[in-house]
């Protein structure tokens, strides 16, 4: 089992930024993939960004085209941290996130599969 804490949403204006964050416990969190989807009141969760696991501290990133170039996802293994960087935040931004976990092939990035996820955290972007 993975338990997954999400942290750092809010309020923002549009331009603005934000840094999400996920709190891991559980099992090894080095050996998960790790991602990032949200879901818009009345919308469907959507994949927003996700990152996989490596030994080496190399690792392969996938975004989706609505938060490309704007989003940063990074991991801290050390600290069972997945982080999601926000700049230049628009009001379709606005979203609950949530983290999600799971096991896959070294180096891989998935964008389904996900078998944990946490409670989600709001982020609200004015306009």
């Amino acid at each position: 089992q993975v338990q997954l804490v999400e942290s750092g949403g809010g309020l923002v204006q549009a331009g603005g930024s934000l840094r999400l964050a996920c709190a891991a416990s559980g099992r090894s969190f080095s050996n998960y993939a790790m991602g990032w989807f949200r879901q818009a009141p009345g919308a469907e969760r959507e994949f927003v960004t996700a990152i996989s696991w490596n030994n080496y501290n190399t690792y392969y990133a996938d975004y989706a085209d609505s938060v490309k170039g704007r989003f940063s996802i990074s991991r801290d293994n050390a600290k069972n941290t997945l982080y999601l960087q926000m700049n230049s935040l628009k009001p379709e931004d606005t979203a609950v996130y949530y983290c999600a976990a799971r096991q896959s092939s070294r180096n891989y990035v998935p964008r389904n599969g996900y078998e944990y996820w946490g409670q989600g955290t709001q982020v609200t972007v004015s306009s």
